[in-house]
């Protein structure tokens, strides 16, 4: 494959991924922010930092799977599209996340899924479905931060915004 082909490929990719019309929030706690009309998601600090840094290496997962489709990599596509699959932890770890927002739990485990199908596609040595897989994984990127915010509660709050929401895991 050619760095041309690439080229229209990732461009092609980019504009199939729509971009959500929101406007600047701001930073939290000015007046802009009442104009963000995305659902919240309560977490606690802590919670919405480690929520940041597992969204900030399904990003460098993304950008390694893109690198690896430039490269004709499929295992290395497949391996970095495992990062981001769908796994026990991960489910676990959406629905702790997602037990204040409702929908945000089955969104982030359809992103989760939607990632599997990357893989999936890499195996099968299907260069072109890999990046049709990635063109969906990025569309529910797109649509969950379309319509969801962190919002910053303490520990309380949380308890309290939470109780009842979380399913049980399996033993």
């Amino acid at each position: 494959m050619t760095i041309r082909f690439h080229l229209v490929v990732l461009v092609g990719l980019a504009l199939a991924v729509p971009v959500a019309a929101e406007a600047d929030p701001g930073p939290p706690g000015t007046a802009a922010m009442s104009l963000d009309a995305r659902a919240p998601v309560p977490l606690t600090a802590m919670m919405a930092e480690h929520q940041k840094r597992n969204m900030r290496d399904h990003l460098a997962a993304v950008q390694e799977i893109v690198a690896a489709l430039a490269a004709d990599d499929l295992d290395g596509v497949a391996e970095a599209a495992r990062r981001i699959g769908s796994s026990d932890t991960m489910a676990a770890m959406c629905d702790h996340m997602g037990a204040g927002a409702p929908g945000f739990t089955e969104m982030a485990l359809g992103f989760h899924r939607t990632a599997d199908t990357i893989g999936e596609a890499a195996r099968r040595d299907d260069a072109k479905g890999a990046l049709r897989a990635l063109g969906d994984t990025l569309r529910t990127c797109v649509g969950c931060h379309a319509a969801y915010r962190q919002e910053i509660v303490d520990e309380d709050a949380w308890r309290r915004l939470t109780a009842g929401t979380e399913r049980p895991q399996a033993e």
